[in-house]
């Protein structure tokens, strides 16, 4: 069997219980915590920033997947590896040198990824795909919660998939934005390894139910 990684993002997480809502994706079938940044430029929103993950680290045991949804990321780095950050995303269109920032991120000993929003072509990535350790593809519009997921998606994961193997990477596919469990295998049998889901999982009445749920109907039986 293939397990698809669940990444619950605590930017839907219960911020005046936080920790309790951490210990609840300790004890869950969930693989990463998803973490977004938000600068209230390259998005319209303003989430959280390094006292909050400095926080969520402290009592995270499980890896920290960090999706910068900011300008010039390549400022703080070195600030997200020092927080503790294992897979740290940056967005193709911020990003003037996408290749010396992925370098930049590996030399801090993090896993460089590439976030590319709905209407960015994967075709885009091909000359740079082995340099990339994780594809956030945006399935929902960038910068907000709760938003219903864009179809096309389940097209431009196929293609980045054909790229990947033509090129033989081992790039991962995560999906970020309005997943659930009437699209997570479908989205896992067009190419997905990692799902994010927010709301989806901490609005259910059982949210670790719903983590178990998520992985056992995503799962590819080889």
């Amino acid at each position: 069997m293939s397990h698809t990684i669940i990444a619950p993002s605590i930017l839907a997480a219960d911020f005046a219980n936080l920790q309790r809502d951490i210990e609840m994706v300790n004890n869950s079938e969930a693989d990463w915590f998803h973490l977004d940044v938000m600068d209230g430029v390259f998005v319209p929103n303003i989430s959280f920033g390094m006292p909050v993950i400095k926080s969520i680290a402290a009592h995270a045991k499980k890896p920290l997947d960090v999706h910068l949804m900011i300008i010039d990321p390549d400022r703080y780095i070195k600030a997200f590896a020092d927080l503790g950050a294992n897979v740290l995303s940056v967005h193709f269109e911020a990003c003037t040198h996408l290749h010396r920032t992925l370098q930049g991120i590996k030399a801090e000993g993090m896993q460089a990824g590439v976030a590319i929003n709905p209407h960015t072509n994967v075709s885009l990535l091909e000359d740079i795909i082995n340099d990339i350790d994780l594809v956030c593809m945006m399935s929902v519009n960038p910068g907000f919660g709760g938003q219903s997921f864009i179809e096309n998606t389940y097209k431009k994961v196929k293609q980045l998939r054909k790229i990947i193997e033509a090129n033989g990477a081992k790039t991962k596919i995560e999906i970020d934005g309005g997943v659930t469990n009437k699209n997570a295998k479908q989205l896992v049998d067009a190419g997905a390894d990692v799902l994010v889901a927010g709301s989806y999982v901490f609005g259910a009445s059982n949210p670790t139910q719903t983590i178990k749920d998520l992985k056992k109907n995503s799962t590819i039986v080889l």
